[in-house]
Order: structure tokens, then C-alpha cells, then sequence
């Protein structure tokens, strides 16, 4: 039976201080101590707020909602009671003294929402993604009739998909027929959100007569507003709605043609960026919850925590919940960053998307291993969390449809840097203005990055040189191996090429923000053995591929490597960050 011996905390090594570890221990959510100093005071009080609402309501209350499907009216009453919604999400221009569209705080409270339940970060995520239409929009019309509802505590929702054809914007069914002044909306929508709810639903069709796209608002309690099922067996009302015949005026269109087009690709751009948010809320909750478990739970007269294959399991998924909000942090600086000449975000965006939330699988997965059939009960937060963590990589767009989009940027992003100037942390308060005027989103491959040798150049740590060799031997894969016209029509294949790039992009923003936070040195070369191993799968699993070429194979074989691995590192890390979370946090009964 492997147990680690002794228990004192081995001391941090050189370059480690009291002040590193402490910021180090603050990176994860803590709703009992977490004050939020990079926001201002009334927004900080905003999101205490809603904690306290959840913690008043109980854990108890919070899964009988959930397994009794119980629409979430008291948070939406809540929301509508503190301005919630109001102030985080109407646009400044519109809104009230402190009203502002500020993605720093707005992942502040993703975060929060999702450590409580999917369910009510989900209506908060298709507000937002109903409202980004009509902040894009020039309708001024819509924009003070929004700002009104959302002042009186109204939810939105984003009418995109539809049944027949997915996310398949380009074969829309849904209908605007020229009649007289004005028009009849005719067609279907599937699978969206509040859709039973929401006081103004952006609809995304065709103009009959001309093709062209248009978006264009409706009432959810509208006659000709048909409010077909919910598609899903859950709090959430994810809707299938059908308009017939529904009258549009000209003052309800916000867009048409290129702009339409436009409008429904940027809103998901912003909106995307939510779902890494929420899969770190779950999993920072489902690691108290487990580790809580684990540690007061003896068997073979040991502590389950005293095992070294659970302290592995255990650092393992703090080291990836902590990679991936360095990550998620570091992005946000990007996002608030864009502007016209600088549209990194265009990659960060769909990685936080998807390389984040697959990691929040992982993050599940280890975590599961060590509580086993405990995260099948009723009462657990887990069960919640093992379920609803599958759902985010799903979302707004597949894992596949987004490493689609991210393999375009890998050429640039390796061969031709661009030169910006530093970014530093952005956390000033301000709305941001360029989300909603994004622009064409056409010619992707003129996006240019920093270069990422500067970071990894930087950085001494022995992870962080190993997995620079596996990254120039990805660049030799680039030049050497190319892939074949044939396998640039392999879609299998190029996930696993996209897989090896993103863990590049990954450890880049990690390690900026590693700096710029004061992270523990052991905790970035522990996460960074992680990301080794990673690696050095995808590299065999595209080794393996039947149509991986002898040069390809010859190159894949010396990606996998052995990370550094050292004991009194991954003990330190236990001792150090791990160990301590048992019984720091506990959901109210």
C-alpha cells in the first residue's frame, strides 16, 4: 500500500516567498473569503450578493430545484431585485450609473454562477448571447426598449439554431415575407434558451424575396409566437418556438445581409468565451466537495488522502483547474485589448471555449476517481457537476467546429509574428465598446500574434524546457511534414495537429500570467508536467493515424517525452495548495 511518509509542508524552493504562495493559494474561487479587489466596490458587492443568495438558499434547496426541474425563479426575482442583469450587461451608453459591459467583472460572476449550478449560469449565458445582436445593432429603437426590460429584470434569448439544420446559419428556414410596410416572420427555432421566458428573443432568417440575411427581435408572449416544448429535461427551458406569421416592423430588424451575418458570428465570439468561465466554477466546487470527502474518509486504517495514487489524482486536477483559470484570466486581458489592428482574441476566444471546458472534463474525470460511487448521490454537488460538465464543450459550437476555426491561425501564429506592444492585466472598469463593433468576420488569416518564444524563452523551469523541445519539433512537423492534400481533408487528423498547437497557445497565456499574478514556480512546473504528458498523447495518437507519413511518424515519436518528475515537487504541491482546501469551504445545508 504506497502512502507518502510524513506530513510537515516541505519548504517552497529559491524564488519562492510567503507573498507568491499566498497570491498563489488565492487563485481559486472561495466564496467565504473571496473579496474581490480588481473589481470596483459596488460591483465586488454585486457578486458577494449573489453568493450570499445561493449560500441562503442551501445546498438542500439547490439540489431539490435541480432534480425537481424547478424553473429558477428566485434567482431571476433576485436578479431582478439587485439589478443584476441591468448592471452587468446593458450596454453604458444605455444604462444607469454603473450599468457597463465589462468582461472582467462579467467572468467574475460566470465564475460564480457555475460553482452554484449550470443551470443559472445558463440563463445569465443566453442573455447575454440575445443581447449581443442588439448592442451590435444601429437600431436605437430596440436599445432603450432593451435597457428598459433589462431594468426591470427581463431575460433574453438568442434564436439561431433550428431543428433541421444545427448551427448551419447559411441553410436558415426561418422566413421574413414583405407584407405591405412591413413583414410576416414564418419558421422554427430549436434549442434555445429562455426561449419561454424572454421578453425579446434577436431571431436570426432570410429575407423571402432577396436571400439576404436579417436579424430581427420578437416577444416570447406574442400571439404568433408559438412556444413549441422544451427540447431538454431540465430547470433550463431550452425551447423549440415557431413563429407563424408573426408582424415585424422595420423597427424591429437590427440587421440585414452582411451585417446579419456578421452580428450572429461576433455575438458568439463573446458569448463562447462564457462556457470556460462556468466549467471552472464547477470544477473549483466539485474539488472542495471531493477533497472534503476523501479526507475524512478512512479505509484500510488510512485516510483516503494519505494514498499516493489519490494525492496524484488530486494534484493532477488542482493542476489543471489552475491552468485553466490562469488561462481564462489571461484571455480576458486579450479580449479587452482587441481593437481594429489587434485581434488575438479571434484564437483565445474559441480556446477558452474549447480547450478549457475539455479540461474541465478531465478535471471531473480525476476528481471521480477518487470519490467513486459518492459522486452518484443525490445530496453531492458532484452528481450536478459530473452531469453538467459534459454540456459546455457542446455548446456554442462544437470542440470540432472550434479547432477548425483555431488551425487557421497556426501558421501565423508559429512563422509570421506579429509586434505588439505588452499587455498588462485589464481590469479598469470600463465598458468594453469594441465586442459590439467587431467588424467583418472575413480574413482570419491576416491575424498576426506575439511571438510566443519571448514567454517560454523566459521561464527556467525544467517542465517548461522540456516542453519547449516538443514544441520545435511541432514547428519541424509544420515544415518537414506538411500534412498531404489528403489529410487537410482529414478532419480526425487535423484535431490531433490542432491539439498539439493549442497545448502551445495554452502554456504561452499560462505563463504570462504566471508572471504577472506572482504564481508559485513549482505550481507552473507541476502544471507543465501535466501539459507534457498531454503532448506526448496527441503526438502518438497522431503517430498512430494510418495516414501519418513516414516523416510524420519519425517526428511524432520524438514529441513524446518523459516530463521531469519530482517527487518532493509534487509533494510540495500536495502540502502546499492542495491539502489545505479540506474543510475551507463547504456549501450551507
Amino acid at each position: 500500500m504506497m502512502l507518502f511518509h510524513g506530513g510537515n509542508t516541505i519548504q517552497a524552493g529559491t524564488g519562492t516567498t510567503p507573498e507568491t504562495v499566498a497570491t498563489t493559494r488565492q487563485l481559486l474561487l472561495n466564496p467565504k473569503r473571496e473579496g474581490y479587489p480588481n473589481l470596483d466596490r459596488e460591483s465586488g458587492e454585486l457578486v458577494r450578493k449573489t453568493i450570499e443568495f445561493f449560500e441562503q438558499k442551501g445546498k438542500t434547496r439547490l439540489k431539490e430545484d435541480d432534480h425537481e426541474r424547478t424553473w429558477y425563479a428566485d434567482f431571476l426575482e433576485f436578479s431582478k431585485k439587485e439589478h443584476l442583469f441591468a448592471t452587468f450587461l446593458t450596454h453604458q451608453e444605455y444604462g444607469a450609473a454603473g450599468c457597463r459591459w465589462d468582461t472582467n467583472r462579467n467572468c467574475a460572476l460566470n465564475e460564480v454562477l457555475g460553482f452554484y449550478g449550470l443551470s443559472y449560469w445558463y440563463t445569465w449565458q443566453v442573455t447575454i448571447l440575445g443581447l449581443g445582436p442588439i448592442w451590435m445593432s444601429t437600431n436605437e429603437t430596440v436599445k432603450k426598449r432593451t435597457a428598459e426590460l433589462l431594468q426591470n429584470g427581463e431575460i433574453f434569448a438568442f434564436g439561431l439554431s433550428e431543428k433541421e439544420h444545427g448551427a448551419d446559419i447559411y441553410a436558415s428556414d426561418m422566413d421574413l415575407i414583405r407584407q405591405g410596410d412591413g413583414y410576416l416572420a414564418r419558421g422554427g427555432k430549436y434549442y434555445i434558451g429562455n426561449g419561454n421566458e424572454a421578453a425579446l428573443v434577436s431571431t436570426f432568417g432570410k429575407l423571402k424575396d432577396t436571400g439576404d440575411y436579417v436579424f430581427f427581435v420578437v416577444n416570447s408572449k406574442h400571439d404568433n409566437y408559438e412556444l413549441v416544448k422544451n427540447v431538454i429535461n431540465s430547470q433550463n427551458y431550452v425551447a423549440e418556438y415557431r413563429l407563424n406569421d408573426y408582424p415585424i416592423r422595420e423597427e424591429d430588424i437590427l440587421a440585414k445581409g452582411r451585417d446579419a451575418w456578421d452580428m450572429a458570428l461576433n455575438t458568439v465570439n463573446v458569448g463562447k468565451f462564457n462556457l470556460g468561465w462556468a466549467s471552472i466554477g464547477i470544477c473549483t466546487h466539485a474539488l472542495y466537495e471531493a477533497i472534503n470527502h476523501a479526507s475524512h474518509r478512512r479505509l484500510f486504517d488510512h485516510y483516503v488522502t494519505d494514498f499516493v495514487h489519490v494525492q496524484q489524482l488530486f494534484t493532477d486536477a488542482y493542476a489543471r483547474l489552475a491552468a485553466m483559470k490562469l488561462f481564462a484570466l489571461r484571455a480576458v486581458d486579450y479580449m479587452r485589448a482587441a481593437g481594429p489592428k489587434d485581434r488575438r482574441y479571434l484564437l483565445f476566444t474559441p480556446m477558452v471555449k474549447m480547450k478549457v471546458t475539455t479540461q474541465g472534463e478531465e478535471v471531473i474525470n480525476a476528481l471521480w476517481d477518487v470519490i467513486a460511487a459518492k459522486g452518484f448521490e443525490k445530496d453531492m454537488y458532484f452528481e450536478m457537476a459530473a452531469r453538467d460538465i459534459r454540456a459546455l464543450p457542446k455548446l456554442e459550437g462544437t470542440v470540432h467546429v472550434n479547432m477548425a476555426l483555431i488551425i487557421k491561425f497556426m501558421a501565423n501564429y508559429f512563422f509570421k509574428p506579429g509586434r505588439y506592444a505588452e499587455t498588462p492585466r485589464m481590469t479598469t472598469p470600463v465598458n468594453d465598446d469594441f465586442l459590439f463593433r467587431q467588424g467583418a468576420t472575413k480574413g482570419l488569416g491576416k491575424t498576426r500574434f506575439h511571438d510566443y518564444r519571448k514567454i517560454y524563452r523566459s521561464v527556467n523551469l525544467p517542465n517548461v524546457r522540456i516542453f519547449r523541445k516538443q514544441i520545435r519539433l511541432l514547428k519541424l512537423l509544420l515544415i518537414l511534414g506538411r500534412p498531404t492534400g489528403e489529410q487537410k481533408k482529414d478532419f480526425d487528423f487535423l484535431l490531433n495537429l490542432g491539439e498539439l498547437f493549442t497545448l502551445v497557445v495554452y502554456g504561452q497565456l499560462i505563463l504570462e500570467n504566471a508572471r504577472l499574478l506572482d504564481i508559485d514556480d513549482k505550481l507552473i512546473d507541476q502544471i507543465f508536467e501535466v501539459m507534457i504528458r498531454d503532448f506526448s498523447k496527441f503526438a502518438l495518437q497522431l503517430y498512430t493515424k494510418g495516414s501519418t507519413t513516414f516523416i510524420q511518424q519519425k517526428i511524432c515519436k520524438r514529441m513524446v517525452k518523459r516530463p521531469a518528475v519530482d517527487r518532493a515537487r509534487l509533494s510540495y504541491v500536495w502540502e502546499t495548495y492542495v491539502a489545505p482546501l479540506k474543510d475551507s469551504y463547504e456549501m450551507k445545508p
